[in-house]
């Protein structure tokens, strides 16, 4: 069986190397040249641990390969995976015009029987869309099916939740387009979900949107439990322990980021309000998180009195540790307010580069932590990455111009900082 990816970003990048790994003959089709190109080359290029070691192993077995040529890579495979973007429209509903580009597409070029996996992330119903795109785009009637078949991913895990996924989810009202599928995924030790591809679709957004209530849930509850003197991840362990409940998902913080929740939620939110059923819960859920950040920037105002002239540390640009992913992250949201309140910000994240809005004469990126907390008068810690934890910073604390230290993640320890010396401000554990 060849089996074509269409879309080479994170989920085709990584769908199409794990497929290799299963044993599969892989092509990976993109429209950007240099993409391919650098994939051509060994390169990722975005940041994913473990994917680059297996790209290089399966350029040379032979199993993968990458081609701009769209024609072609549409008849010589038999099994198509579609994994282009979906963002977000100015309304929050999903944009299909390059799921809808493909599938035309392929209608116009396949040649014999082909089955058609929607791995984007889409509303329901686009399954029924995408048949019908390539139907009227044949040129010949050559037989095919459509299947839904999501991906549930996380940044930073990729490969190990592609390699050894908690469940396969496979839409499809064809029997033929099932078995292909469960062929496919056959040395997957996990539970199969076989349903509609409407149900499959909603799947995909039902877990994300739940997956954000929760952190949204935590997040709120820790500005009352600073209100009241409580330890958050005390109560975010206690109530965890119960397993209706479950630990994952209940670290409080500045809010989640990335590709999928808020796209994903914002999406769902849109068909609902369209099917005229409103889901007051998730519209409560994207609010929350659209203003975690200003708790962390309402504290270290009232602690400096002003942004003006200050010069402010993040540690941290990615939304989560793991990643280069900046969409969504609360750290450019920080940024942001910071520079409009004339502040100076020194930057540093491992991985993560400065986007083209905080090309700014009043931002420094920085090489190392220790360079970005130099001679600063707070810092805020917006990613967790384990290099921030393992600071030196009882000698940090004498470089700094004053020792402030706001913690948008929990990352430290509260009671160890203030025994050091510095004003620390967490998020429900202060």
């Amino acid at each position: 069986m060849n089996i074509l990816v269409a879309g080479t970003g994170y989920v085709g990048t990584t769908t199409a190397l794990v497929l290799a790994e299963m044993g599969w003959n892989v092509t990976g089709l993109d429209v950007d040249q240099n993409k391919i190109r650098l994939l051509q080359q060994g390169s990722i290029p975005f940041y994913e641990e473990g994917l680059e070691v297996l790209l290089k192993k399966h350029l040379q077995s032979g199993r993968i390969h990458f081609t701009s040529n769209t024609d072609e890579a549409i008849k010589d495979n038999d099994v198509i995976f579609l994994c282009v973007g979906t963002p977000s429209r100015s309304d929050g509903s999903a944009d299909l015009q390059y799921v809808k580009q493909l599938a035309e597409e392929i209608g116009h070029n396949m040649d014999s029987y082909k089955l058609i996996v929607n791995k984007s992330t889409v509303p329901v119903g686009t399954q029924i869309k995408v048949t019908d795109w390539i139907r009227t785009a044949q040129l010949y009637p050559h037989p095919f099916d459509v299947a839904s078949n999501p991906e549930f991913l996380r940044e930073g895990k990729a490969l190990t939740d592609a390699l050894y996924p908690d469940r396969v989810i496979i839409g499809a009202d064809s029997p033929q387009a099932a078995s292909i599928l469960k062929e496919l995924y056959q040395t997957m030790n996990c539970p199969f979900v076989i349903t509609t591809p409407n149900t499959a679709e909603l799947i995909k957004y039902a877990a994300n949107a739940f997956l954000a209530t929760k952190i949204s849930y935590i997040n709120e509850l820790a500005i009352l439990c600073d209100e009241l003197g409580v330890n958050v991840g005390e109560v975010a362990h206690g109530i965890g322990l119960d397993p209706r409940i479950g630990l994952s998902f209940l670290q409080a913080g500045i809010g989640y980021g990335g590709s999928c929740f808020p796209k994903d939620v914002s999406a769902l939110l849109r068909i609902s309000n369209v099917h005229g059923i409103p889901l007051s819960i998730l519209e409560q859920t994207e609010s929350v998180n659209q203003t975690q950040y200003l708790y962390l920037i309402t504290k270290a105002r009232e602690r400096l009195r002003e942004f003006d002239g200050k010069k402010i540390a993040l540690l941290g640009l990615s939304f989560k540790p793991g990643t280069d992913d900046i969409r969504e992250a609360a750290s450019i949201r920080i940024a942001r307010r910071l520079l409009a309140e004339l502040a100076h910000i020194r930057v540093h994240d491992p991985v993560a580069k400065l986007p083209p809005e905080l090309l700014h004469d009043s931002v420094t990126f920085c090489s190392t932590p220790e360079e970005a907390v130099e001679d600063v008068d707070a810092v805020f810690i917006c990613t967790e990455w384990a290099m921030y934890q393992s600071i030196d910073w009882e000698r940090m604390k004498e470089s700094m111009n004053q020792a402030n230290l706001f913690d948008g993640r929990n990352l430290l320890d509260a009671k160890r900082m203030k025994a050091l010396g510095y004003y620390y401000q967490g998020i429900g554990n202060s």
